[in-house]
């Protein structure tokens, strides 16, 4: 059941902190329903969800839906039934001339601007601090009233087309997840702006949701956990090096993603893909 509800709030574009705002559930009790350390709530929970996601009761208690067909997915030559995208570099364009931007807003100089952002950068992203503190820490830094990172975040990023296309072909065939290190809700915005496809994926393994980072070895685990699949039918697209490295330690399938010859990736991918 913890699956099906996750699964039900993300195809709503839904973060589980946005979800317990719109269902008056705390936080710590959707957590526990989605991982499975709660697995009968009660009828007036399933409700509360039902109700805020905008899908049928039945739809989470996993009651058949007369008439629906479920197509079978596929596994490639080389074994690999789940895959995992990387975001930013892969299905956007990186974010970095958001940097320019922010610095002209501000008058505070590009690099001292970055500088300052990546310092903060894996804290907001891990879920160690929220994504209203983030802002108000650059506020002060750069001595604004106010900051707002995400307009600039979804203003800068733009579809790397081709990989959107293979993100498609990939759910039509495969199991399929997003794993991105990214702040708090920019997922969730990115589907809703459509700037990333929002489509059913399996799973979405958001590190401030989990409050784990990429090359950390546990968030591996747990998104291996999360694809229901052995590490070795896992296959994870990512434009970092370390990143890679991580989850090939982990027995992974991996596909370094450069987002400067899409194409050449594109083509790469689907090789790895053949079935």
């Amino acid at each position: 059941m913890g699956l099906r509800l996750q699964e039900a709030r993300q195809a709503a574009g839904l973060t589980q902190q946005e979800l317990c705002q719109k269902s008056g559930l705390s936080y710590s009790t959707l957590a526990k329903i989605e991982r499975g350390a709660i697995k009968s709530p009660s009828i007036f929970t399933v409700q509360q969800i039902a109700g805020a996601i905008g899908a049928s009761v039945d739809t989470i208690l996993g009651v058949p839906v007369s008439g629906r067909i479920d197509v079978p997915k596929k596994r490639s030559k080389s074994g690999i039934s789940f895959v995992y995208f990387d975001i930013n570099g892969c299905l956007v364009r990186f974010f970095h001339r958001a940097f320019a931007h922010v610095a002209a807003d501000t008058g505070v100089s590009s690099d001292i601007v970055e500088k300052t952002f990546w310092h903060y950068n894996d804290a907001v992203c891990s879920g160690k601090i929220s994504m209203q503190d983030f802002n108000k820490t650059l506020a002060r830094k750069f001595d604004v009233p106010h900051f707002d990172w995400a307009p600039y975040y979804l203003a800068a990023v733009d579809p790397i087309d081709e990989t959107v296309e293979l993100l498609k072909w990939v759910q039509e065939n495969y199991r399929l997840g997003l794993l991105s290190n990214i702040p708090p809700g920019l997922i969730s915005s990115m589907r809703t702006k459509g700037i990333i496809p929002n489509i059913p994926y399996d799973t979405i393994v958001d590190s401030s949701e989990v409050g784990l980072i990429k090359p950390d070895q546990k968030i591996y685990e747990l998104a291996a956990k999360e694809a229901k699949a052995e590490p070795s039918e896992i296959l994870l697209i990512d434009d970092s090096r370390a990143n890679l490295m991580a989850a090939e330690r982990q027995d992974w399938h991996v596909l370094w993603f450069d987002d400067y010859r899409p194409d050449e990736s594109v083509k790469r991918a689907m090789q790895a893909l053949e079935f």
